[in-house]
C-alpha cells in the first residue's frame, strides 16, 4: 500500500513537471485553473437549490481547500480503496466530492440543507469546471488530473520496451467508405484528414460479403475465417438452437469452431470491446472470453485510475445526461421537421445511445491507452458509437457524423499517447462493412416479413421473433458482467442484485435473455432471422435445407407471391435440379454457372453480386430461403427487416463498402479485397511486416 501512495504522490510531482514547457507557463495555467475552479464553485453554490451564504463566504478559500483536497487528501484515500475493487473505488471517489463539498462549503462560509444538495452542487461543479477547461484551452486530456493518471498507468504497469512497432488496429463500426471519403473531403474530421492529406495514411476500401454484419466481418477480420456465420442470429435445425453473435456462449461456440489459434492478435495482443479475442492474450470486453477470462476489464488498474481523476465520474454523468437530452432533442426536431425516413426513438434508447457515445468511448480509451502504455505489441477495439446511432438516425445524418467527429478527436488523444508509450505504435482504421438507409419494411407494408409468411402458410406464431437489434446490449452486458466479476465486497453486492439477469456467469440485459429464450427443443415451424435487408428463413419440414420442390410442396404459392412481392428484390433457394437459384420479380440467376433467365435479379445490386449470393449460399445454416429487400431505384435506399432506418447485414447501397486506412509507407494491397478474411491476410502480411499481398477470394 505504502509504495502504492509513494507512486500516486510521484506522479502527481511528475505530472506537474510536464504541465507547460516553463515556469511561466505552469503558473499562468494554475492561474487558469484557480479563476475556472472559482467560477465553477461559484455557479454551483448559487445555482444549487438549498446553499445559502453566511459569514461572509470566501470563494478563495473553497479553490484553496479543493485544490488541496484534490492533490493531497483525495489520492491517499484512494489508494487505500484500490484493493477493494472497480465498484467500490468508483463509489469512494463519488463520495470522496461529497465530502470534500460537505468540508469545504461551510469553511468558505456556506450551509447546506442536505446530502442531496451537495451532490447535485458538486455535479455542478465537475461539469462546470469541464466546461469552462476546454473554453479557455485546457482539453481534458491535457490537464493536471488526466496527466496524473496517465503517469501512473505508465509507473504502474509492466511495460515491454521494444523499437519493433506496435499496430493499434481501430475498427469503426459501420463506416462506409464513400462516406468516410466525404468527410475527409469536408474536413469534418481533422486527425484523419491530416492523416490522409499529409501523406502518412492511404484509404482504400473493401468488401464486406454477404453477410455485411459485424459478426461474419470481424471473424474474418480477427480470426481469417467467417464460414458458417449465414447472419447476426441464424438457426441450427439439426441442434434447435438459435445463435446470436453477441451472446457470449454464442460468441465463444462460434470463436471455437473458427479459431486456428493464429488470429490476429495471437502471440501477445489485446482484444478490447470485441465479439471475438483473435486468439489475443489479454481480452477486455470480449464477448467470447465475457464470464470465462480471468484478467478481466473489472480489475484492470486503467478503470481505478480513471476514476482517481476527481472530475471524470461527474463529468461521465454530466455528459451521459446531455447526451440522452440530446437524443430526446434531436428526435423532436427529425418528427417537427418531417425528416423521413424516421423511426422511434425513445423508451430506453437515448440512455443506451448515452452509454455508447460517452461511457463506452471513454472507456475504451482508457483500455486501450493502458495497453499502449504497456507495450502490447498488437492492440484490436471496436468503437460502436457511429454505428448505433447510425441505426437510429439515418447513417449520413448530423447525429451519426457529429459521432464520427467524436471518435476522430479519441485518434487525436491515441496518437498523442504514442510519444510516452515503450514502443512506437502503427495506427490503422478499418470498418467491417457499411450502412445503407430506407424506410423499413414494416413501415412501408405495414407488417414485418414474418408476420407476412405466417399470414400466407396460415401458420400460428409458435416461436419469438428474431428480429430484436441487441448489438448495444451485448455491449452493456459485458461491461457489467466483467464489472461485477471483479473481486470485492461491492463487486459481490453487485452480483446479488443482477442475479436474476445472470446466466452461467452472464449478465443479460433485456431483449438479450428473452432471444435466448426463443430457442426450443421443438422443431419450430418458423424461424425469420433478420440482418438488416437481408433475412433467413427457416421451415420446419426437416433438419437439412430445404429445396424448393419441398417448399412449394408443402406451400403452394408461396416462393412465387414472395418474389412478386414489392418489398422483396431476391429470394435466394435451393432447387432438386438447377442447384441454388437467385430469384427476382422477371427472372432467374443460376449460382453454379451464372445462367440468366429472363431480366438478371441481380443487374441492379451491381457487378459483384453473384461474387455476394455464392458465398452465402456455400455457408452452412444458410435458411431455406434467403431474402434480400428491395432497393429504391435513384436513392439506394433498402428496406430492412428489422427496425432500423440505417441497416447492414444484405446487399445493397453502402452496406458493403467498407473502410480501410493504413499506413503509406506499407505496400498498397495487391488487387481488390474482397471478404474480411482477405483483409485479415493482408493485415497479417503488414503487421510481419512482409509486405506479402493478400490471396483475395
Amino acid at each position: 500500500m505504502f509504495s502504492r501512495i509513494a507512486r500516486l504522490y510521484r506522479a502527481q510531482w511528475q505530472a506537474l513537471g510536464n504541465l507547460a514547457p516553463s515556469w511561466r507557463g505552469l503558473l499562468w495555467r494554475i492561474v487558469l485553473s484557480a479563476l475556472a475552479s472559482a467560477i465553477a464553485f461559484g455557479l454551483a453554490t448559487w445555482l444549487t437549490p438549498g446553499i445559502t451564504p453566511v459569514n461572509q463566504p470566501s470563494v478563495v478559500t473553497a479553490v484553496i481547500l479543493l485544490g488541496v483536497f484534490d492533490v493531497i487528501v483525495r489520492p491517499l484515500l484512494l489508494a487505500v480503496a484500490l484493493p477493494i475493487g472497480l465498484i467500490a473505488v468508483a463509489l469512494v471517489g463519488l463520495l470522496l466530492r461529497i465530502i470534500a463539498f460537505a468540508l469545504i462549503l461551510p469553511a468558505a462560509g456556506y450551509e447546506a440543507d442536505s446530502f442531496v444538495t451537495i451532490l447535485i452542487a458538486s455535479l455542478i461543479y465537475g461539469a462546470v469546471q469541464t466546461a469552462l477547461s476546454g473554453i479557455i484551452g485546457m482539453s481534458d486530456e491535457d490537464s493536471f488530473s488526466a496527466r496524473t493518471v496517465a503517469q501512473v498507468m505508465r509507473d504502474d504497469t509492466d511495460r515491454i520496451e521494444s523499437d519493433v512497432p506496435g499496430v493499434l488496429v481501430i475498427q469503426i463500426d459501420g463506416l462506409a467508405a464513400p462516406l468516410l471519403r466525404a468527410q475527409v473531403r469536408a474536413g469534418n474530421l481533422p486527425t484523419l484528414s491530416t492523416w490522409i492529406r499529409g501523406g502518412s495514411h492511404r484509404m482504400t476500401e473493401w468488401t464486406a460479403l454477404l453477410p455485411s454484419q459485424t459478426s461474419a466481418s470481424q471473424a474474418g477480420l480477427l480470426l481469417g475465417s467467417n464460414d458458417g456465420i449465414p447472419a447476426f442470429r441464424w438457426y441450427e435445425k439439426e441442434n434447435r438452437r438459435l445463435l446470436v453473435s453477441n451472446h457470449p456462449e454464442d460468441a465463444r461456440e462460434i470463436e471455437k469452431r473458427l479459431s486456428s489459434g493464429d488470429g490476429l492478435l495471437a502471440g501477445g495482443g489485446a482484444s478490447i470491446d470485441n465479439l471475438f479475442s483473435g486468439d489475443a492474450t489479454i481480452s477486455r470486453l470480449t464477448m467470447s472470453k465475457v464470464g470465462v477470462n480471468e484478467d478481466q476489464a473489472g480489475a484492470t488498474r486503467s478503470l481505478y485510475y480513471f476514476v482517481l481523476n476527481p472530475y471524470s465520474l461527474s463529468r461521465a454523468l454530466v455528459r451521459t445526461l446531455g447526451e440522452a437530452v440530446k437524443e430526446v432533442y434531436q428526435a423532436r426536431q427529425q418528427q417537427q421537421r418531417g425528416i423521413v425516413p424516421r423511426m422511434h426513438r425513445g423508451g430506453t434508447y437515448p440512455f443506451l445511445r448515452a452509454a455508447t457515445n460517452v461511457v463506452m468511448r471513454d472507456l475504451n480509451l482508457a483500455l486501450v491507452s493502458e495497453q499502449m502504455l504497456r507495450g502490447t505489441p498488437a492492440i484490436y477495439v471496436d468503437f460502436l458509437d457511429y454505428d448505433e446511432i447510425a441505426h437510429h438516425s439515418g447513417p449520413e445524418r448530423s447525429e451519426a457524423l457529429h459521432s464520427l467527429e467524436g471518435i476522430d478527436r479519441a485518434l487525436g488523444r491515441l496518437e498523442k499517447l504514442i510519444e510516452t508509450c515503450p514502443r512506437p505504435y502503427r495506427i490503422v482504421i478499418v470498418s467491417d462493412h457499411g450502412q445503407s438507409q430506407g424506410a423499413t419494411f414494416r413501415q412501408r407494408y405495414g407488417q414485418t416479413i414474418e408476420e407476412w409468411l405466417r399470414e400466407r402458410m396460415a401458420a400460428p406464431v409458435t416461436t419469438g421473433a428474431t428480429e430484436a437489434n441487441t448489438e448495444q446490449l451485448g455491449q452493456l452486458s459485458a461491461v457489467l458482467t466483467e464489472v461485477s466479476a471483479a473481486d470485492g465486497a461491492v463487486p459481490r453486492m453487485a452480483r446479488r442484485v443482477m442475479a436474476d439477469q445472470t446466466r452461467n456467469g452472464v449478465v443479460e440485459v433485456g431483449k438479450m435473455g428473452e432471444e435466448r429464450q426463443a430457442a426450443t427443443d421443438e422443431l419450430p415451424d418458423l424461424v425469420v432471422c433478420a440482418s438488416g435487408n437481408l433475412a433467413q428463413v427457416y421451415f420446419g419440414l426437416g433438419d437439412e435445407r430445404l429445396t424448393r420442390e419441398q417448399i412449394e410442396a408443402a406451400y403452394p404459392g408461396l416462393i412465387d407471391d414472395l418474389v412478386a412481392h414489392d418489398g422483396v428484390g431476391l429470394v435466394l433457394v435451393k432447387t432438386g435440379t438447377d442447384g441454388s437459384v437467385v430469384l427476382g420479380a422477371n427472372g432467374t440467376h443460376r449460382i453454379a454457372d451464372g445462367h440468366v433467365t429472363g431480366e438478371d435479379p441481380l443487374a441492379r445490386y451491381g457487378p459483384l453480386g453473384i461474387v455476394h449470393f455464392r458465398r452465402l449460399d456455400e455457408i452452412a445454416h444458410v435458411g431455406d430461403l434467403a431474402l434480400i429487400s428491395r432497393m429504391d431505384e435513384g436513392t439506394d435506399e433498402v428496406a430492412a427487416f428489422e427496425e432500423l432506418i440505417g441497416s447492414h447485414g444484405g446487399l445493397g447501397g453502402w452496406q458493403t463498402r467498407a473502410t480501410l486506412v493504413y499506413p503509406s509507407d506499407w505496400p498498397d494491397p495487391d488487387g481488390p479485397l474482397l471478404g474480411a478474411p482477405a483483409v485479415h491476410r493482408q493485415l497479417k502480411a503488414w503487421m510481419a511486416g512482409t509486405g506479402a499481398p493478400a490471396q483475395n477470394r
